[in-house]
Formats: structure tokens, C-alpha cells, sequence
């Protein structure tokens, strides 16, 4: 018998539907929504409108470009935590009404472990257990997971997501909103050893980016004089705006290389404490080609077996929560119409 589950994603400023069919996604919409550029970010109250505009007519497409009806859906499968509350009340409110009207199980689903779970949808597979580096905008975790319901946090961020640091930095650099593309963008124009940002020195497998933007701001104050905040190396605006033009390329390389390492370095420290050698990426920050090198360069030199998702399932998308909620299906894994969304939670 096939299994059917028809999924909803609306945790920040993507409104997406996906329909899997026994582990198979047949679609995955996507509709973004542009009218945050002007502002620099996501703006919360525009997103969840934008949302309620969207969510009905990328359903609808969804279901169509699979050629599946509505009622022979098995389950409706939704992202419940985390993200922005007014976008998730869209979704989630969308995806109970449906299950409700046409008597099909709700499945809730996190986001982040649907982020972990997009390893599985194409083929090749990893192997259980494997770890997962997963990197977005508001999370940098370091995942274990034994099974498709089965996962455990082993290391994370104490402040920053690395993400942020890619859209902070962005930012200082006078780049438009989203940044951390950008970066990726002019960094490979650039040389990574031009600049040297320092490494935290965190104990154990967690993450911290906040000193490193810290020392990336005193660095374009000072006009690439100094990473630390000194009153005699302090620039001008005219000098630090002139310096970041001239050497625009090598700044962002060296951000990027500097980020990557931070990641890389406490990923190959959590394969030796481990011993896995199935190794995966995730999250939207996966897309970044800086990453995804240096990421497959690791996995030869250290003879990990390394996985990545396709593009169009790294930033937020339905395609993962689909993938989820079927493996959520098969393990009877239902919650009931009284399920709220939850801005943040744990797994």
C-alpha cells in the first residue's frame, strides 16, 4: 500500500508544500517572499501575511505537480517548532484545518530535525548512525542520529548561529540583505589567507560565533589595521568604507574560511569521540560552496563517507518535513488536533 503524506512548511519566509509518496518526493513548492529585502531581515508580521496569501495556491500546486488528490492522502505532515510563531500559526493551523475536515492523522514535525532527515531523500543514503553538521540562520548543531526518529544534539552553538555570523558580517560589509550569499559569492574571487580571524577555543563539541564578529567589526573600524578595538587605529568612515572596497574579495574569503574551519574542525572532533565515519551536512548554510568543498575535501582526507542534499532541500523547503512525516508515519508517530506551535523547542 502506498503511503501518501501531504506536508506544510512555514517556519520563517518560505511558504512550501511537498507531497512523498513511500519515501519518494514527488513535489516541493516553494514561494518566497521578497518583500523583506528592503528592510534587511525578515520582517515577522509580513512573513505570516505573505504566508496566508501563499500557503493555498502552493498546496494546490503541490498536490497537482505529483498528480495525487487531496483525498487520498494518508496524513498531513507540518512544521511544528521552531521558528517565527505568527509564520508557523499559518501553517500549522492550515495543516490541523485539513487534517480535521478530511479525517486524516496529523504528524508534527521539527524543523531542525527534518534539516537532518533531507539526507534521505535521494540516493546515495547514509548509513545509521551517522552524524549530521547542521548549519542555518538561527542553529549550528552537531546531530547524532541512530534512526529517522532517533537523534540526539551532541554539540551546539553557546550564542551565535554560524549562519548569523555569515548575515552579520554581510552586513558590516554594507551588503544587502540576504549577505551571507554574497559572501559566499565574493569569496571565491578572493584569497582566505589574506586576513586572520581567531578561532574560539570552546571546550567539547559546542559552537560560538560571537567573538568572532566582534573581532570582524573592530577589524573594518580600524580599517583592517587591527582585530581589536585600539582609539589610534580607530578609521574614518571614508577609510573604512574605502578599505572594504578595495579588498572586498579577500575579506569575504577570509570570513568564510574562518567560519568553515570553526565548523569543520569541531566536526572532525565529534567523528574521532564518535567513531562514525557516515557523515552528513544540512541546513540552508549548506549551500554555501565554500562549505560544501571544504566539507567534501574533509571527508577524503579523514575517509568519511559525506552526504550532502541536493540544493533545493538545504533551505527551508517542505521536501524535509515530507521525508519526516513519512518516516514519522511508519512509526506511528500522530499527535491530535490539540497541537500548538512552538517558536522554540526541543527535539
Amino acid at each position: 500500500m502506498t503511503v501518501t503524506i501531504l506536508a506544510i512548511e512555514s517556519s520563517c519566509d518560505e511558504t512550501s508544500a511537498s507531497v512523498c509518496m513511500d519515501g519518494k518526493i514527488r513535489s516541493n513548492i516553494i514561494a518566497g517572499q521578497k518583500v523583506h529585502e528592503q528592510f534587511g531581515g525578515v520582517v515577522p508580521e509580513l512573513a505570516s501575511r505573505a504566508h496566508m496569501q501563499n500557503i493555498i495556491p502552493v498546496a494546490d500546486k503541490a498536490l497537482k505537480d505529483a498528480n495525487c488528490e487531496l483525498q487520498t492522502v494518508d496524513a498531513i505532515a507540518f512544521t511544528q517548532s521552531p521558528g517565527l510563531i505568527g509564520s508557523l500559526l499559518v501553517g500549522s493551523q492550515f495543516a490541523k484545518s485539513l487534517a480535521q475536515s478530511l479525517n486524516k492523522p496529523l504528524i508534527a514535525v521539527h524543523h531542525m530535525q527534518a534539516h537532518v532527515l533531507a539526507n534521505l531523500i535521494d540516493n546515495p543514503k547514509p548509513n545509521f548512525p551517522f552524524l549530521c553538521l547542521t548549519v542555518s540562520g538561527g542553529h549550528t548543531q552537531i546531530v547524532l542520529c541512530e534512526s529517522p526518529i532517533k537523534m540526539k544534539v551532541i554539540g551546539e552553538t553557546i550564542d551565535d548561529a554560524a549562519g548569523e555570523a555569515f548575515d552579520k558580517s554581510a552586513k558590516l560589509l554594507g551588503l544587502p540583505y540576504p549577505g551571507g550569499p554574497l559572501i559566499d559569492k565574493y569569496a571565491k574571487d578572493g584569497n582566505a589567507d589574506r586576513f586572520k580571524f581567531p578561532e574560539p577555543h570552546i571546550p567539547g563539541l559546542n559552537f560560538s560565533f560571537s567573538g568572532l564578529k566582534t573581532s570582524i567589526l573592530y577589524f573594518l573600524q580600524n580599517a583592517g589595521k587591527s582585530n581589536l578595538y585600539k582609539e589610534e587605529f580607530n578609521a574614518t568612515e571614508e577609510e573604512k568604507q574605502g578599505f572594504i572596497q578595495n579588498n572586498l574579495a579577500d575579506i569575504c574569503a577570509s570570513i568564510q574560511h574562518r567560519i568553515v574551519t570553526i565548523l569543520l574542525n569541531k566536526l572532525k572532533k565529534a567523528a574521532i569521540e564518535t567513531g562514525i565515519a557516515d557523515i552528513c551536512l544540512a541546513g540552508g548554510v549548506s549551500a554555501n560552496s565554500g562549505l560544501r568543498k571544504a566539507f567534501e575535501e574533509a571527508g577524503k582526507k579523514y575517509q568519511w563517507r559525506t552526504f550532502i542534499p541536493a540544493f533545493e532541500y538545504c533551505t527551508d523547503n517542505a521536501g524535509m518535513i515530507a521525508i519526516t512525516g513519512y518516516y514519522k508515519y511508519l512509526a506511528g508517530e500522530f499527535t491530535d488536533l490539540s497541537v500548538t506551535a512552538s517558536a522554540r523547542a526541543d527535539w
